[in-house]
């Protein structure tokens, strides 16, 4: 059973909107197929994907009623564009906006960037935020190759604090077979967050399996944040899975910096199923309330009315 207390579900993509899914059918990056293998117990095969993907697709409908039924208040849904490195622009963020338009009261939109492209794609980042409404900036180091330390990430980290906008970014292993997992490793956004102490920086999956690591940056560094999403919670418990330190740290030194995603649509489960592992954790229930929702509503600037409204049935509700 899910809580009983509102979500910001922090990181939700690929949320399987037609639109969505037909763009992702005919755009999956190569580098990518190892996802296939680990998350839906296959052998990777990109024609047969393209043809499944169509299948996938929910209605607005379907899929808000998931988000009711798992007390998601808010979700947040980006786009994904390494174009440049990976062939591919993955989610498009027209796509993104589509979905966000038609429900804003329910959908946070970051902005995926092709960082490779330079002074257009910042021009691209700040069209984006300042004409479209979008909330932050989306980044996969592995995805584009290098390290979140190289000089051509810093004119984006640059634009992010001038805009005022948070970066959400790769932060774990990652599942190719062509990309190293040091990529996401947290010494590299140590670096980052040293050079930028402005920048609101968003370490997703928790910087597993160096959680440690990762709870450490988020003890030392103001501005540096940990998401977990695309984990099941019920695993937070395993002995040996490396949780340990979040389930210290994470209640007590980092206890306002830990930010809850559920990757349903990666992993395969439901968001309902999710939080209700999530919800028989032994957390402090303050604790709970933080990592479920008050955290993400004081990085993003949002109120507790802002974020009960939808669902409440209210005007907000969509």
């Amino acid at each position: 059973m899910a809580p009983k207390i509102p979500v910001i579900d922090m990181w939700a993509p690929v949320v399987p909107t037609r639109e969505i899914m037909t763009h992702v059918g005919n755009n999956f990056p190569q580098a990518q197929l190892g996802y296939l293998r680990v998350f839906q117990k296959r052998e990777p095969d990109l024609d047969a994907y393209r043809a499944a993907a169509p299948q996938m697709a929910r209605d607005d409908a379907q899929i808000l009623a998931e988000l009711d039924a798992a007390n998601i208040a808010r979700a947040l849904i980006t786009g994904f564009d390494e174009a440049s490195t990976a062939g591919k622009t993955f989610v498009t963020n027209e796509c993104v906006a589509a979905l966000a338009q038609r429900h804003p009261t329910r959908f946070i939109p970051f902005a995926g960037i092709d960082i490779m492209r330079g002074s257009q794609a910042l021009r691209e980042l700040e069209h984006w935020v300042r004409e479209r409404g979008f909330r932050g900036l989306s980044l996969r180091p592995f995805m584009i190759g290098l390290p979140a330390e190289d000089r051509h990430y810093y004119p984006f980290y640059e634009k992010c604090v001038e805009l005022g906008i948070p970066l959400s970014i790769h932060a774990s292993a990652n599942w190719t077979t062509s990309r190293p997992s040091d990529l996401g490793h947290p010494r590299h956004f140590d670096v980052v967050a040293c050079d930028l102490p402005e920048l609101k920086l968003i370490l997703s999956h928790g910087g597993y399996p160096w959680v440690l690591e990762a709870c450490l940056l988020a003890w030392k560094h103001p501005n540096v944040y940990l998401e977990l999403a695309a984990h099941r919670p019920k695993y937070f418990l395993t002995p040996g899975a490396g949780w340990e330190p979040l389930l210290q740290y994470g209640q007590s030194t980092i206890a306002d910096k830990v930010l809850y995603g559920t990757g349903a649509f990666l992993i395969g489960r439901s968001p309902t199923e999710l939080l209700g592992e999530f919800d028989a954790l032994p957390l402090k229930p303050t604790v709970k309330e933080k990592w479920l929702w008050k955290n993400a509503a004081a990085l993003l600037g949002l109120s507790a009315d802002e974020v009960t409204s939808s669902l409440k049935g209210g005007p907000a509700a969509e």
